[in-house]
Parts: structure tokens; C-alpha cells; sequence
């Protein structure tokens, strides 16, 4: 069957670079890349270069410290340390040019654990998510994902108040031509929403990401990724933000970012 251009995936593999489609362009200006998409491709190809059996990705820290213009890119990765309990990994997100790597776009940080049995003893811990599971509710589709958001929600564009935030959401598309996106993947982008989930107000969005961290006790079992802003605070036109990970069996993690004020686009 062919593809369309609604399942068309965002990069296709081109000897070692990321060629970006249409449906990659970012929303915050013109003629730029997604800075999700960045950070996906980072753990794309670090799960690829530096994951192993027994190694859980516990945290990846991703900085978008430059706005990508849309334009190939290439992914280059370091390990910056491997010992018997964790390894720590570097990737740097780097734009590609006819002269060979152009400026870095952005970097991703991850730490892998060893997984092993846990130790004895109660620890009270994030409860079961309450919210309805995805195919209860209508879905809002959008160029790069699926939204559902619970039943006195609306779209982040028409939040208004203090309503519990919370909604699922799940990738329209392929990150990589020709290939399945991993959970790690998956929930990498989908992180990227904590800062709307948390920063957006009843004038819009207002704040752009500049960075966030995602820390995972397990990678998800579902295709959909739950997200809950569970915390904002800002001030002098700095904002931070957390939120809550689940996917359907429950909790996986938590996302902490931050943003800049920057005008609606």
C-alpha cells in the first residue's frame, strides 16, 4: 500500500543523516524543526549505540538550546562513563551542511541503572492514574499525534482556569522511515508536552521549552502515553513545570521542565 502523506514519517535515513520531511516543520517559526523530533532522534540513536540487556534508561535530560532549521541533521554520541551499576551517555544533535557538521541544534543526556530485585520495605508511591483509559474517550488528532483528553477537558488552546490537566497522547507517525518507534522513543516525545501540559494559560501558550527531564522507574507497555501537570511555578518570565507520566498499567515516570516567555506565534 502506498504512503500517505498523513503517515509519512518525519525523517527518512539517508547514510548516516536525518533527512526532515514537511510534516517535521516546527510551529514556533517558520522553517524550523520540532525540537521534540531533536530529542527523539537523540534517543533513537543513543538506545541504539549504548543501551544493553540488564540497562534501564532511567534519565534523559534534553537541552534545545538553538531552533533547528529544517534541514538535515546528524546525531553523534559519546559514553562518558560505564561502570558495574550505570553508564552515562552523551548525544549532540548536530545540523548538516555541505561542508560536513554545522552547529549543534541540541544535546541529550541519559543515564542507564542496572536493573536488579528491589530492596525490601514499603515506600508510598504515585497511585494508579484515575483518569479513563484512551479508547473511552474521542480522540483530537493533530499532524504529529493523537490527543485524548479526559471528559471535562478541552484542547490546550481552550484550557481555562484551574481544571485538572491531564490527556493522553499517542505518535501519528514515524519518527525514521521504515521503522517502528521504540517505547524509549515514544515516551521521549512524548515528554515534550509537559511544558503545554503545564506552562499554557487561558491566553495560550506563552512559553517556549528550553529544556526538560525525563525520569522513568520503567519504559511504557502502550502505544499511548498519559501525561498529568502536576505542578507551575513562574516568575520574571521564567517558568518551571512537572508532570506525571503514566502509561495504561499506570505510572512510568516524571518530566520536569522548564521555559522562557516568549510571544504567541
Amino acid at each position: 500500500m502506498a504512503q500517505t502523506e498523513d503517515d509519512a514519517a518525519y525523517f527518512t535515513l539517508d547514510g548516516g543523516v536525518f533527512v526532515p520531511g514537511e510534516q517535521a516543520r516546527g510551529w514556533w517559526a517558520p522553517g524550523t524543526v520540532h525540537g521534540r523530533l531533536l530529542a527523539g532522534l537523540a534517543a533513537r540513536v543513543l538506545e541504539r549505540e549504548h543501551g544493553a540487556e540488564g540497562m534501564h534508561f532511567a534519565r534523559l535530560t534534553v537541552d534545545l538550546f538553538r531552533s533547528a532549521p529544517l534541514a538535515p541533521v546528524r546525531v553523534r554520541t559519546v559514553r562518558v562513563r560505564d561502570g558495574r551499576r550505570i553508564r552515562v551517555a552523551d548525544a549532540v544533535v548536530l545540523g548538516v551542511d555541505g561542508q560536513g557538521d554545522g552547529e549543534p541544534l541540541a544535546r541529550v543526556g541519559a543515564v542507564l541503572l542496572r536493573t536488579s530485585a528491589p530492596p525490601p520495605g514499603h515506600v508510598p508511591a504515585t497511585a494508579p492514574w484515575d483518569a479513563p483509559p484512551p479508547d473511552a474517550l474521542p480522540a483530537t488528532h493533530t499532524a504529529r499525534t493523537f490527543w485524548r483528553f479526559d471528559e471535562d477537558l478541552q484542547p490546550v488552546r481552550e484550557w481555562r482556569g484551574d481544571q485538572r490537566r491531564r490527556a493522553w497522547l499517542r505518535e501519528a507517525r514515524p519518527l525514521v522511515a521504515g521503522e517502528s518507534v521504540s517505547p524509549l522513543v515514544r515516551v521521549t516525545l512524548a515528554a515534550d508536552a509537559a511544558s503545554p501540559m503545564a506552562h499554557a494559560s487561558d491566553e495560550g501558550l506563552r512559553y517556549i521549552n528550553a529544556d526538560y527531564t525525563l525520569t522513568l522507574s520503567r519504559l511504557p507497555l502502550s502505544d499511548e502515553i498519559g501525561l498529568e501537570a502536576t505542578a507551575h511555578t513562574a516568575e520574571d518570565g521564567i517558568a518551571v513545570g512537572h508532570c506525571t507520566l503514566y502509561d495504561v498499567a499506570g505510572p512510568v515516570g516524571y518530566c520536569v521542565t522548564t521555559a522562557v516567555a516568549n510571544d504567541a506565534r
